[in-house]
């Protein structure tokens, strides 16, 4: 999943050409410090039993955090009431805060205040634990099967770019991905780096039309409109 739906002036399809895919990024289901629940399913039964009070922040409507906080009450039956933000590092400010109760956040989001102690964490939305957190369980394993959900970053240029360029920015990306500063760096932040052999225009492009037919039907289904 990528972004936040938009009016936008042209076409997300048509207007860009896929140069590569970056890091793929699960989400993580937190909560403010003071939040009585201790794991997952503490946490699903006190939505449950204040769900006419309950707070969800998220990056703003449509935006990932807004849509993984959906699936969440999907899957677990709970509900409350979502407050959208400009971002997500507005939306973990006021949770640090104590001014909404619940998030489901990308993970470059949470680490930081996981580390400081400021929050609780209680499940990553992936099929394995993170390297730079495995204290956090998967979903899975507490409690919510098949919540997976994750954002992913790539590159793009302007469509009609010359090959020449966009062949010169391939290069470099794939050079800059497999330096290991900089993908430890990725990794601390609770990123996982694409393969080297799934780090072309073809693989992007690929991922893109199927991340494109895999979450339209749900946003739709969900009356998510455009800001």
């Amino acid at each position: 999943m990528t972004g936040a739906i938009y009016s936008l002036a042209y076409d997300l399809q048509t207007a860009f050409e896929p140069i590569s895919p970056w890091t793929t990024e699960p989400f993580i289901v937190v909560a403010k410090k003071t939040m009585a629940a201790n794991n997952l399913r503490e946490l699903v039964a006190w939505l449950k039993a204040n769900s006419d009070k309950a707070s969800i922040g998220t990056s703003g409507i449509g935006g990932p955090s807004h849509i993984s906080g959906v699936i969440f009450q999907q899957l677990t039956g709970t509900r409350g009431q979502f407050v959208p933000y400009r971002g997500a590092a507005p939306a973990m400010q006021d949770l640090v805060a104590g001014q909404v109760d619940v998030m489901v956040a990308g993970a470059s989001v949470v680490l930081p205040q996981k580390r400081a102690d400021t929050i609780k964490t209680y499940a990553v939305a992936a099929n394995n634990r993170l390297k730079s957190a495995p204290d956090i369980p998967t979903a899975d394993e507490a409690g919510l099967p098949n919540f997976h959900l994750s954002v992913w970053h790539g590159l793009f240029a302007p469509k009609g770019t010359p090959k020449g360029i966009f062949d010169k920015l391939n290069t470099a990306t794939v050079s800059a991905l497999s330096d290991p500063t900089v993908s430890r760096r990725l990794r601390d932040n609770g990123q996982d780096i694409y393969p080297p052999d799934q780090q072309t225009p073809q693989a992007l492009a690929t991922l893109q039309k199927v991340e494109i037919e895999k979450w339209w039907p749900i946003i739709k289904a969900a009356g998510i409109k455009a800001e």
